[in-house]
């Protein structure tokens, strides 16, 4: 792993907490825009949860499911999930700020989690990567090679700990309702 890899993927976290500051203080909410936003951020939650129902971290090579369309549904829900927080700020600085994070920490940490899963994986790796985008999903799934019957599981998103997203977008959305209270007083 690169110094900038490796800078970019301890940094990730860490950086959120001070932009989630910024982009919540940026923030002009309405009711309006938290329930759109809420709405559009429940979409990127449920590819997150359905995802994470699939992964099986550092055990195989997940390829069915949403691992069929996209080789990082996980980082999709995100970035859906992170479309939802902006349109519910209604700021375009916090949503500029949104996408620059997502784009910089994201992509870096794709692809060191590419180069990973290539080293542990090999040739079954370079033969999905060939036909599974990075990020975009593809519109058709096809049976992949080495394609095991994995199904979703309950088990394993708890295992994954996705209920931490859904209580972190829960929380920025009570943040952003009392904003939005606060403005009126």
């Amino acid at each position: 792993m690169s110094a900038a890899s490796s800078f970019f993927v301890r940094w990730r976290v860490r950086l959120g907490y001070p932009l989630a500051i910024a982009v919540v203080y940026f923030s002009r909410p309405t009711p309006r825009s938290i329930l759109f936003g809420g709405l559009v951020g429940i979409g990127g939650l449920c590819v997150r949860a359905y995802a994470a129902g699939y992964l099986h971290k550092q055990e195989l090579l997940t390829v069915t499911g949403p691992y069929a369309y996209t080789r990082n549904p996980l980082y999709l829900g995100s970035a859906i999930l992170a479309l939802g927080a902006a349109i519910a700020m209604r700021s375009w600085i916090s949503a500029l700020l949104l996408i620059a994070y997502f784009a910089v920490f994201y992509s870096i940490v794709m692809q060191r989690e590419a180069n990973e899963l290539h080293i542990r994986h090999g040739a079954p790796f370079e033969e999905y990567a060939r036909i599974v985008p990075l990020f975009i999903p593809r519109l058709t799934a096809e049976k992949l090679p080495g394609d095991s019957t994995g199904a979703f599981s309950f088990v394993q998103y708890k295992k994954n700990h996705e209920w931490q997203a859904a209580a972190g977008f829960l929380f920025l959305i009570l943040v952003l309702l009392v904003r939005w209270r606060l403005r009126l007083h």
